[in-house]
């Protein structure tokens, strides 16, 4: 049996998708052969490519709810279908609570939880109509999923987007499959703002068990197989895409105090 994943012949949207994380989701949906629609507000440096196919970009604000719905619909239109919306849009400056006012912790949740919720409700008024239904996609963080010190208001939205989705798997089944995707450390253009040099890369690469950080492409291939037919049976899931997580701080630090701790636990 072939495990090949052929999306062609599909429509997928994939929000803030000209650069970093959503680059690498946009090239494997067109890689697998789907008709590609990026949307941000600012063009890609360079038209997204792959293997002789471009993906179409269009400007939009994803916190102007009656310019989403009017793109998703457009899209639709143009296209004479929608399969796929990945919402991948999203992100935050490193901000202490306490450091800012809660307006702008506001922004944050806007663009991370209400956003893809205005997109993903555009998306169902189209895919419930369509006799193959189709696949949302949220694009969630670990941070979601702990503590997230210096970050938490993005944190939290993560966490109900991820709660969002497992809710609208429910609501919307059997026409619409909605999964989210949580991610763990990913190497874009930005990793050296966040991790520094080269060897700042590949010590936190270090961390992960994997021992690296997750490359855009591979989120991009775990992207296109939830939304092909081998993930049909797939709905309110969260699927880890994290190099197996973080290495628990408390094993370290037993195994510097107590260098035999290890040992005398494999004893126990």
């Amino acid at each position: 049996m072939s495990l090949t994943l052929d999306l062609s012949g599909r429509v997928a949207v994939i929000t803030g998708g000209t650069r970093g994380v959503g680059a690498g989701i946009a090239r494997a949906f067109l890689q697998a052969g789907a008709e590609v629609v990026v949307c941000a507000r600012r063009p890609p440096d360079t038209p997204l490519t792959t293997a002789g196919r471009t993906a179409h970009f269009r400007p939009l604000d994803l916190r102007d709810p009656p310019a989403v719905r009017d793109f998703v619909a457009q899209t639709a239109a143009e296209h004479g279908r929608l399969d796929c919306l990945v919402n991948n849009a999203g992100g935050t400056p490193y901000r202490l609570l306490a450091e800012a006012d809660p307006e702008r912790h506001a922004r944050v949740v806007d663009l991370n939880l209400i956003a893809p919720m205005t997109a993903s409700l555009a998306a169902y008024e189209v895919m419930r109509g369509q006799r193959t239904g189709g696949s949302i996609l949220m694009i969630g963080s670990v941070s979601g999923t702990r503590p997230s010190p210096g970050t938490a208001a993005y944190g939290a939205a993560k966490a109900g987007l991820d709660h969002l989705a497992r809710s609208m798997a429910v609501e919307w089944a059997p026409a619409v499959r909605v999964n989210t995707l949580v991610l763990g450390m990913v190497r874009t253009e930005l990793a050296a703002l966040h991790y520094g040099d080269e060897a700042g890369i590949a010590a936190v690469g270090a961390t992960v068990p994997l021992g690296r950080l997750a490359e855009p492409a591979e989120i991009g291939d775990a992207c296109v197989f939830l939304a092909s037919d081998r993930a049909a049976y797939l709905t309110g899931a969260s699927l880890l895409v994290h190099g197996g997580g973080e290495r628990p701080a408390f094993l370290d630090a037993a195994t510097v105090n107590h260098p035999t701790a290890p040992e005398a636990a494999k004893e126990n």
